[in-house]
């Protein structure tokens, strides 16, 4: 092991001696040649190569190499003299010249000893105080360089430090490493090997600031390293430390002696590596890591242009990502990649998208990696979403907690948002001024207080995807009014074929009770021709007022009536159960109503296992009469059910033609109703039609009556 150590100490010396040599060439070819440290800096620089070669050929012991290092360190004490004239402190500051001789007699001293050692020194007592006395002496020149290094940058002007900044440094470096190598010397009693070989290695490494420092261009010159590459460093120190405590303590525990300590020793050990694996790949310790880099190493927090790099990649990733070897089921849609382009920032966890439904108020969109969070039907109230639409600005959760209130959000902010601890902050998307949707944020692994850069970044950001989710609705317009005018011509010629079926069906049957001759045929073939073009005309006129107002055949009836004829309809085929039955009497048309509760029920069974009951729930809260139809079948994604569900032409299932659900809404509506739908996967959906009981919309109709406002 030892031969390895001297073979590597040679490779190195050699290649400290070769650096050495090139940073001398390059400060007298390329350096500023006005500069008052540049002539001892080629001189230092070609002592410190000597050095070097001596200690690569005799070892670090050999009296050689001592009156070579000697050379070298007055060399670059007179470097370090020269430096304070840069801003001209070496004739201003007279102490400086006798501390900076003080300093080279004692490195002189070194010569003293070396001839006391030759001399004097015949016992191994006398050798080894010898050999501390000159150890003390290189810790004292390394401990008085380092503070005169440390006036001479403290001290100097604010536009001459960038140009001491690289040699200084590289100084600093190799007077630090000395003063720690002859601190270990001095204790141990001996030259430590493995140090002794690495100081080949610091020589080679200090040449590089040193030939950059020798320009006053390099003023300008900056250490830039990327976020990426600083936050892995930092995490290798971190690391790093923790196992060079965990190994310090093990091995101070190993000083117990006997089995009572190898025991200890070994079970802090075990415990020590089950912290390790739990707590090093822990988010949380990625984010304070993360956090502890951007606080102190950048001036900024976000590297804008790798943000931007990243956000413009999660937004463009289209639907299909068979291209990347994923399945269309698994692709994320435009609203989940939204919120997670806009979480990454932020480093949070998941999110949820709210968009203004077909009433104006926010309502769940998607949520992306946050599905413990229960969201209800209604999740904004009106009066926050317009406030967000005039003021613009990023609603921070805790100091509404704290009871800071900027624009009286404070008493809008729902309970489900201000009672979930994990809430972070709303962000709030406009296009044109005019409010596209918002998206909470879930608070990051490592917790942190929003500042001004995260307000200003997340609403830049906030506005892109305000414009990408404005621009897919257009599309999904188009799309939906190119199909509406297919499917209108298609029902053109159907309109036109049944309605001439019907003509011919009708003339017949006139026919038939003019020339039969037989009066039972007559009699059957009347009743089937006659049902026949009675089913006819009554598609016909279903086709006809398809999409206008039902209010012609409008009355009042019980919806319980409603609820019972439909679980008889399904009574022995499916069970569809009644299970509260409230009076709640309205005006409707009762058979269109029908016909839409028809639908969602068997939507309901269509979604649900055999025999798993489809519930009917008729109730009454005094002003407004419902009817609610719940299932227990595999549900539907928020996406779909606010993308999907009540889109024309579009169908969960394989052989649905995807507009029964939009004409139940539009049916439903004509009448004065309305139909909400909440529904989770895996657990069911459930249907809620209302209208307003038959009395209180008298009572509304009286009041808003001309005689009522003359009166008034």
């Amino acid at each position: 092991m030892q031969e390895l150590w001297i073979l590597a100490a040679f490779a190195l010396y050699l290649g400290g001696a070769a650096a050495c040599v090139f940073g001398a060439g390059w400060v007298l070819s390329r350096g500023d040649r006005d500069r008052p440290d540049r002539n001892p800096t080629i001189a230092a620089l070609g002592l410190t190569a000597f050095w070097c070669v001596v200690v690569a050929a005799l070892g670090p012991q050999d009296r050689l190499t001592t009156l070579a290092e000697i050379a070298r360190n007055i060399g670059w004490l007179v470097v370090l003299y020269r430096l304070f004239a840069n801003d001209g402190r070496h004739e201003a500051l007279k102490p400086i010249r006798p501390v900076v001789v003080v300093l080279a007699l004692v490195e002189c001293l070194q010569v003293v000893l070396l001839v006391v050692e030759a001399r004097l020194a015949v016992t191994e007592e006398l050798r080894s105080m010898v050999f501390q006395v000159c150890a003390m002496f290189h810790i004292m020149v390394s401990v008085g360089a380092l503070v005169l290094l440390h006036n001479l940058y403290v001290g100097a002007v604010q536009s001459v430090r960038p140009v001491l900044r690289w040699t200084a440094a590289a100084l600093a470096a190799m007077w630090a490493f000395d003063l720690n190598f002859y601190t270990v010397a001095y204790l141990g009693g001996g030259l430590p090997l493995e140090l002794a070989t690495v100081r080949g290695l610091v020589v080679a490494v200090m040449v590089l600031p040193i030939a950059v420092g020798s320009k006053r261009s390099a003023a300008s010159i900056r250490l830039r390293p990327s976020r990426s590459v600083a936050f892995q460093t930092l995490s290798l120190l971190v690391i790093g430390a923790y196992l060079l405590l965990m190994v310090g303590i093990a091995q101070s525990l190993s000083m117990l002696g006997g089995d009572l300590g190898r025991l200890t020793q070994v079970g802090f050990t075990f415990g020590a590596t089950v912290v390790a694996l739990l707590w090093l790949p822990s988010h949380r310790l990625r984010g304070w890591v993360r956090v502890t880099a951007v606080k102190h190493l950048f001036q900024h927090r976000y590297d804008y242009r790798a943000e931007w790099l990243r956000f413009t990649r999660t937004i463009g990733r289209g639907d299909d990502m068979a291209a990347e070897g994923q399945e269309a089921a698994h692709a994320k849609s435009l609203h989940e990649r939204a919120i997670q382009a806009m979480a990454d920032i932020t480093d949070s966890p998941s999110g949820l998208l709210l968009l203004p439904g077909d009433n104006g108020a926010l309502e769940l969109a998607s949520r992306w990696s946050w599905r413990n969070i229960q969201v209800p039907a209604n999740p904004v109230p009106t009066e926050l979403a317009m406030l967000f639409e005039e003021r613009g600005f990023i609603l921070d959760i805790d100091d509404v907690r704290a009871g800071k209130d900027q624009h009286g959000e404070s008493a809008m902010l729902p309970d489900w948002i201000r009672d979930e601890p994990d809430a972070w902050a709303i962000v709030p998307m406009l296009h044109f001024d005019r409010l596209t949707g918002v998206i909470v944020l879930a608070r990051p692994a490592a917790p942190r207080r929003l500042d001004w850069e995260d307000f200003d970044l997340l609403g830049v950001v906030g506005q892109q995807l305000a414009s990408y989710l404005a621009e897919q609705s257009g599309q999904q317009a188009l799309m939906e009014s190119a199909r509406f005018d297919e499917f209108n011509r298609r029902i053109a010629f159907v309109m036109h074929d049944v309605k001439n079926l019907a003509s011919q069906l009708s003339l017949l049957a006139r026919n038939a009770e003019k020339h039969a001759e037989k009066p039972e045929f007559r009699a059957d073939m009347l009743v089937t021709l006659r049902s026949s073009a009675d089913k006819l005309n009554s598609l016909l006129a279903r086709l006809n007022r398809y999409g206008s107002p039902a209010n012609e055949k409008r009355e009042k009836f019980d919806l319980v009536e409603v609820a019972r004829a439909i679980s008889k309809q399904y009574e022995g085929s499916y069970p569809v159960s009644l299970t509260r039955t409230e009076p709640c009497r309205v005006y409707a048309d009762r058979e269109a109503l029908e016909q839409a509760l028809v639908h969602i029920v068997q939507n309901g069974i269509d979604a649900s296992e055999n025999d798993m009951p489809v519930l009917l729930d008729v109730t009454s809260d005094g002003t407004r009469a419902t009817i609610e139809v719940s299932d227990s079948g595999c549900g539907m994604t928020p996406e779909f059910v606010r993308d999907g569900l009540f889109k024309p032409f579009v169908s969960s299932k394989n052989s649905g033609f995807g507009i029964g659900a939009f004409e139940a809404r539009e049916i439903i509506r004509s009448m004065g109703g309305r139909l909400d739908v909440e529904s989770r996967q895996s657990l069911g959906t459930r249907f809620t039609v209302s209208f307003p009981l038959a009395e209180a919309e008298r009572l509304i109709g009286l009041a808003n009556s001309p005689q009522h406002i003359e009166a008034a």
